[in-house]
């Protein structure tokens, strides 16, 4: 994959002092019409392959919990409803996912300081606390639905509930409280690539190129249903706790402005892979359920299975599909709370990171138990989730221009000039942005008058 242009003028003036290459004759010899390599020039690509691959992690991993089981639900009702028509808004906001998240990983490396700490540091206690407890609150709300997720692939193989979100539960638990940053990174992507599962779905849907060429070609931009739904994708393309997880994440990896290349491959790849998996999903429910037409409706696991099962048969529709739903929720959930627990030692000024004991981070570690009980809680007690789903949903959406509105403004003022974003890069940001924040009030205020 190519890499994206870097258009910060300082970054090579940054890293340079930071690789000891002595000055060199010239790296390529000419060798009886061969062009060999000399050792220092070979020593140097291997240095810098090193500082790349050291950055991957952090990306892939927010980018795979995006894609958490409150966006596989909203691909399915796409694809069930509209066919392959949400196709091209999905591909465009790649663009959206990688400008938006970049800014974070410039923030925690260049800073090495975390979302809700620049927060307190800029705008005062009292704005760090409000940011924080409203992404406390959004947190609680998505870990419900991931849990309730997690509940929904064990009916689907005769586990009951409590077993279920029990033992997720509990080695969420025991992952956090025993593992440094990168074991758990490790963990929670290995469990996360179950996700491409809905890729071999797709395939084994068999869509026609026909029909996909066809709707690709007629999105219906003035149908208001279909512009709902629009706006329930784009709001969760950017969900709020993705901005503190990949803050804190670059910096729990101890990674430096030299690693800063690699982390933007990274968060580049995320961005493609947690897109394509959408896509997939899509043209699954697209090519299967969404070929009786009819606009139906799907709200749960179980539903999608059963709607799929007719089409991809008991190994597509239950193994297949609910092995790529329990990667997502898990891996949600893991970001989700370690986010969760960031955001509280960042406005509270205490230690918070994965690299520290129990006992040098113990309201770090005790906010990431709170939320994995209570989110676990809530999906156990029997509440209606139908309801309680709608209300998180808006208030994410509300909490949307809040977090990114933080985001930009600490983009503009905390980075050294020169590492700020610049020219057309900046605006086309700024109006991408603005076009989230837009959609996400949009589908807000939809929910709340009930349109």
């Amino acid at each position: 994959m190519a890499q994206p242009p870097d258009s910060f003028g300082a970054l090579d003036a940054i890293e340079r002092p930071r690789t000891s290459f002595p000055p060199l004759s010239p790296p390529i010899l000419e060798t009886s019409g061969r062009t060999v390599e000399t050792p220092v020039s070979a020593r140097r690509r291997t240095h810098t392959l090193r500082f790349l691959l050291a950055a991957f992690g952090p990306g892939i991993m927010v980018m795979l919990a995006d894609t958490d089981a409150g966006s596989i639900v909203t691909a399915s009702q796409s694809g069930a409803q509209w066919g392959y028509r949400m196709i091209p808004p999905l591909i465009a906001l790649v663009a959206v996912l990688y400008l938006v998240q970049e800014m974070t990983v410039r923030l925690g490396i260049v800073t090495g300081k975390g979302h809700g700490e620049l927060i307190r540091e800029r705008f005062g206690t009292g704005w760090a606390c409000l940011s924080v407890g409203t992404l406390f609150l959004a947190a609680m709300g998505a870990l419900v639905t991931e849990f309730a997720a997690i509940s929904g692939v064990g009916q689907l193989f005769g586990v009951p509930p409590l077993v279920a979100v029990g033992m997720a539960v509990g080695t969420l638990i025991v992952l956090g409280l025993t593992s440094s940053y990168g074991r758990v990174e490790r963990v929670g992507i290995a469990v996360g690539l179950f996700e491409l599962f809905f890729i071999p779905a797709a395939l084994m849907a068999h869509p026609d190129a026909g029909t996909v060429g066809k709707q690709l070609l007629t999105t219906p931009f003035t149908d208001r249903d279909y512009l709902f739904l629009l706006a329930a994708n784009v709001g969760a393309v950017i969900m709020p706790w993705m901005v503190f997880y990949q803050q804190g994440a670059v910096i729990d990896k101890r990674l430096g402005v030299r690693h800063l290349k690699g982390a933007r491959l990274d968060t580049l790849l995320g961005s493609v892979m947690t897109q394509v998996i959408m896509i997939a999903v899509v043209v699954a429910t697209a090519a299967t359920i969404g070929l009786s037409g009819g606009h139906r409706s799907l709200n749960s696991i179980q539903e999608i299975a059963t709607a799929l099962q007719p089409f991809l048969g008991w190994t597509g529709a239950r193994l297949v599909f609910g092995l790529g739903m329990l990667g997502a929720a898990f891996v949600a959930a893991l970001v989700v709370s370690v986010a969760s627990a960031w955001a509280v030692g960042e406005a509270l000024g205490t230690p918070h990171s994965l690299n520290h004991r129990v006992a040098e981070a113990r309201w770090f570690y005790l906010a990431y138990v709170l939320a994995l009980a209570g989110g676990a809680a809530v999906v156990l007690s029997g509440i209606p989730l139908v309801s309680l789903t709608i209300n998180i949903e808006v208030m994410n959406a509300l909490l949307l221009p809040l977090v990114l509105g933080f985001l930009l403004a600490l983009e503009a003022k905390a980075l050294p000039p020169d590492l700020r974003m610049r020219g057309l890069r900046k605006y086309v940001t700024w109006l991408s942005s603005s076009a989230v924040m837009a959609f996400g009030v949009f589908m807000a205020a939809r929910l709340l008058l009930g349109g």
